[in-house]
């Protein structure tokens, strides 16, 4: 699939890579720090500067049969084995990176405050979005789980991120946070952890200590029908 440098170093900004194929506007690279989009985080965008100097803006970066496949603005002629340089859009990167540790904070609280698992959620530059399944809708409830994020966050813990078996993993308690998440083909587990905040399986991006996130602020509580419920949160700070 390519060498996933964001898995071991969310903070690479940029890399020296090989193109393995291109196909007008697709680029699948042996490495890349490029995030493809997944698990309601974004992909990244950014630029790849070929071995002659030419730049392409890299729009949208999926996998696509197993493959990183990064999608430019136009079409490229790139021969395999060509050298070409990643470069990310840094700020938009590290927005996500705050927004998605965040996230889990307040994932945890909801799911140790409330015992709710998220249903789906979407993780966006300025606001993020959790949708989750509970009967009764109580806003104390959800400021006060905001409240125990925020108090965690405050706390400047430092994340730890490794890998263990499947079978090992699961037997953590609250490992998996997002329903119907982890399909029975992984067998590895990339652990992210935020030690006495939260533990659960995860191949984001994320910031290295909770000091560099902020502070959650509610901005919309939804009832979107029978048992499902959204909040859409900010960061300030």
């Amino acid at each position: 699939m390519g060498e996933a440098l964001y898995l071991e170093d969310s903070y690479a900004r940029e890399c020296l890579a090989a193109v393995a194929s291109a196909c007008g506007r697709e680029v699948v690279l042996d490495r890349t720090v490029f995030y493809p989009r997944g698990g309601g985080q974004p992909s990244d965008t950014g630029k790849l500067i070929a071995s002659s100097g030419a730049e392409f803006r890299v729009v949208n970066v999926v996998r696509k049969d197993g493959l990183i496949t990064h999608e430019l603005d136009r079409e490229a002629q790139f021969s395999p084995g060509e050298s070409v340089k990643c470069v990310l859009d840094w700020e938009r990167r590290y927005r996500l990176m705050r927004m998605h540790t965040a996230a889990h904070v307040l994932g945890a609280a909801m799911y140790h405050e409330l015992g709710v698992l998220i249903t789906g959620n979407q993780l966006e530059e300025g606001r993020a979005r959790f949708d989750f399944s509970l009967e009764s809708f109580d806003r104390a409830k959800f400021e006060d789980a905001v409240r125990k994020a925020n108090e965690a966050l405050s706390g400047g813990a430092e994340l730890k991120v490794y890998s263990l078996p499947r079978e090992e993993a699961m037997k953590i308690p609250g490992v998996v946070k997002l329903a119907n998440a982890l399909p029975p083909s992984i067998t590895i587990l990339r652990i992210v952890e935020i030690p006495g905040v939260d533990i659960q399986a995860d191949g984001g991006t994320h910031v290295r200590s909770l000091r560099e996130v902020g502070r959650i602020e509610i901005l919309k509580l939804e009832n979107k029908g029978k048992d499902n419920r959204r909040i859409y949160f900010s960061l300030s700070g």
